[in-house]
């Protein structure tokens, strides 16, 4: 870890880090899975989902900004290489033969939840360290990330 006069005790950031590194791995590899789907979807409703993937994509790309920006403030190096984002990542893995708009959005739907519950055991997790900064980084990609799942959970209605 880099020094730094921030007054959290090195424990408590080590903890924080690794609890961080863990969901950038994650949010990493939710910004190539809606890439996938964004470049692949097909269907009726082509446009509308491309675009949704692309708006939802760049929502998610700034969650990884935001978990590696606290990473580094708290001393420690974020690590957003493939190799270790194909190593750590805890995410379903998203099948390469998706085409259908409809399996598209269910296969996204899965990977938001699945981020989005892994981000509030976090939440509780980096409370507890203490760090009620990491738990408040948390804590906002948390609600950004339930605010995606309910925009490409919306599509899905009557499905």
């Amino acid at each position: 870890m880099y020094a730094s006069r921030i007054d959290i005790p090195a424990h408590a950031r080590k903890a924080a880090i690794r609890l961080l590194q863990a969901r950038l791995s994650d949010a990493l590899d939710l910004v190539a899975q809606l890439k996938q789907a964004h470049w692949n979807v097909r269907g009726p409703a082509f446009i509308g989902l491309h675009q949704l993937f692309d708006a939802v994509h760049g929502d998610v790309e700034g969650f990884a900004d935001t978990l590696a920006e606290r990473i580094a403030a708290l001393g420690g190096i974020a690590d957003g290489r493939v190799q270790t984002t194909a190593a750590s990542t805890q995410l379903y893995r998203y099948a390469l033969e998706t085409v259908a708009g409809a399996d598209h959005l269910r296969a996204v739907a899965a990977v938001l939840a699945q981020f989005g519950k892994a981000l509030r055991g976090d939440i509780d997790a980096a409370a507890a360290i203490p760090d009620t900064g990491t738990a408040d980084v948390l804590t906002e990609v948390s609600r950004a990330t339930d605010k995606q799942l309910w925009f490409v959970e919306a599509h899905l209605s009557g499905t």
